[in-house]
């Protein structure tokens, strides 16, 4: 059960989905919360202990939701993970929309204020090793180089969507196609589909594209 901090932090990711980082004061947050005057200034003292802190419950409610994806789904190869990113760009700009909005109006604010920028850093360190671990398991040889491409892509795709909604928003083939592209079997596997087929002759590999 959330407590009363976490109320007005929710409160306060709320204001900023919805109506942007200049409307996040005290005073919206106790409005937004259905609370007495004065209920956000006494857990936060000053506006910028307020955005802290809602980095922090944005972070936190950021890898819940990792986390609930994780549990519905665990991709094995690129296809997969192309249906994985497709269903978490759908949620994002659906039933999380007012989340993802704030998460855009916290990261353009953490470019004119650094200390904002490391805090997201550090905090999305273990959405980004969920990420990675998907990568591996799908086949990527090389996440470090793989995650930027795949990850700037859906964001834009994300980014759209939520400026320009479009009710049958389905992304999945723009996903598949770049998700397909960008991770490569490994060798190993390239070598193991060579050597053995489902009828046990060997066949010819084809040449890497």
């Amino acid at each position: 059960m959330a407590n009363r901090r976490e109320d007005l932090l929710d409160a306060a990711i709320a204001v900023l989905g919805e109506r942007g980082i200049h409307a996040l004061t005290h005073r919206a947050v106790d409005a937004a919360a259905g609370l007495p005057s004065g209920s956000t200034s006494n857990h936060f003292r000053t506006r910028d202990a307020l955005l802290d802190a809602v980095v922090e419950r944005f972070a936190a409610r950021e890898r819940a939701n990792w986390e609930d994806l994780a549990a519905r789904m665990a991709p094995t190869n690129p296809r997969e993970l192309a249906q994985t990113l497709t269903v978490f760009a759908q949620e994002a700009t659906g039933v999380q929309r007012t989340l993802t909005l704030a998460r855009y109006a916290i990261l353009i604010q953490a470019g004119i204020q650094p200390a904002l920028r490391a805090q997201l850093l550090r905090t999305g360190g273990r959405v980004n090793a969920y990420f990675f671990n998907w990568l591996r398991t799908a086949g990527s040889a090389d996440p470090g180089h793989d995650a930027p491409i795949i990850m700037n892509h859906w964001t834009g795709l994300v980014l759209h969507q939520l400026a320009v909604p479009d009710p049958a928003f389905d992304p999945s083939e723009q996903i598949a196609a770049l998700v397909t592209t960008v991770i490569r079997p490994r060798a190993a596997e390239v070598l193991a589909a060579w050597t053995t087929t489902r009828s046990g002759t060997p066949s010819t590999p084809s040449a890497p594209a």
